[in-house]
């Protein structure tokens, strides 16, 4: 009769992980300190999201449903607020309008002269980089106050745009005090600051395979035709890309209408824009409730444009090795 083997005690257990090798406790206490230390470098945040981020949008969603006016207790009122905007704000309305026509023609406007820089300065030759640096430039600073005031100050009556469109002839007065100048000015100044997607769009060509312009020289296709048979698919992510954030970017315009407009939405309530009217609900009228269902309005239009973009740029985004 065979006598059993000692059990060797000198060696350390070993666990078996789901469905993977042994792992000796000294490796378990290491991996445990690396994921300790991951989510110590995280913490910051993870404090900003939950405290800043998450947190705010939570509570801004059961205000919503309520009528709160910063100084007295939230009641609850159901889906008063948004009944309220469709049926019974005829200013929401207009705010809505307003921003869908500043969506809808600034954003195409801005991607075709970004493209269009880009395509331009695709080459290298002196001085390149400085005209690179100098088309970047106004997207560096951004939709500041400072660029709102001095744009305000450029349109208005007897300001510089309108003593220069005097001296060819065409008397328009103060764009800013004009009800059907006032939203292409505004568009105008989104349009100037294209900087950002024009450096998108330089580096998707830099990637553009210069066989393929080859090809279609040797087939004997024009500009026009690489352009739209070559140049264009090959950006097509990129475009997406751009149209996306654009897109975004512009429902939320806020600080060149309100610093152009003085806050009051003038002329006849034309740089109302929907951020600027949510604005003036919470903090001018202290309706914080009314003000958080616009917000979270907002966000679900947003929410559902993207979706939107996504499902469809299956029919006109292509990627590198796609099959299609």
């Amino acid at each position: 009769m065979a006598t059993p083997t000692a059990v060797d005690n000198t060696r350390p257990a070993l666990r078996r992980r789901a469905g993977g090798p042994l792992v000796s406790p000294q490796k378990r206490r290491s991996h445990r300190r690396e994921n300790l230390a991951g989510y110590g470098f995280l913490a910051p945040w993870l404090i900003g999201f939950f405290g800043l981020t998450l947190g705010p949008m939570l509570i801004s969603l059961y205000l919503a449903f309520t009528r709160y006016n910063l100084f007295t207790d939230p009641r609850w009122i159901g889906f008063d607020n948004f009944i309220r905007m469709f049926t019974d704000d005829p200013n929401y309305m207009q705010s809505v309008g307003i921003t869908l026509v500043y969506v809808l023609v600034g954003t195409p406007i801005k991607l075709a002269a970004a493209l269009g820089i880009a395509m331009l300065l695709n080459y290298k030759d002196r001085g390149t980089g400085f005209f690179r640096s100098a088309f970047y430039a106004p997207s560096l600073i951004g939709a500041s106050v400072s660029v709102a005031i001095v744009w305000r100050a450029m349109f208005q009556g007897n300001g510089p745009v309108d003593r220069g469109l005097s001296f060819f002839g065409i008397e328009l007065g103060s764009w800013v005090a004009n009800v059907d100048l006032v939203v292409p000015m505004l568009i105008i100044l989104a349009v100037w600051q294209f900087g950002a997607p024009m450096v998108i769009f330089l580096a998707g060509l830099k990637q553009v395979p210069m066989e393929l312009y080859e090809a279609a020289n040797v087939d004997g296709a024009g500009p026009f035709r690489k352009f739209w048979s070559v140049t264009l698919p090959m950006l097509s992510p990129v475009i997406f890309f751009n149209l996306l954030l654009e897109t975004i970017n512009a429902f939320q315009i806020f600080a060149s209408a309100f610093i152009i407009s003085n806050g009051s939405g003038g002329p006849a309530g034309m740089t109302n824009y929907y951020t600027v009217y949510l604005y003036k609900r919470a903090f001018a009228d202290l309706q914080m409730g009314y003000a958080s269902a616009m917000a979270w309005a907002l966000l679900i239009v947003v929410a559902i444009i993207a979706v939107i973009l996504f499902k469809t740029s299956k029919g006109w985004v292509h990627y590198g090795g796609d099959s299609r």
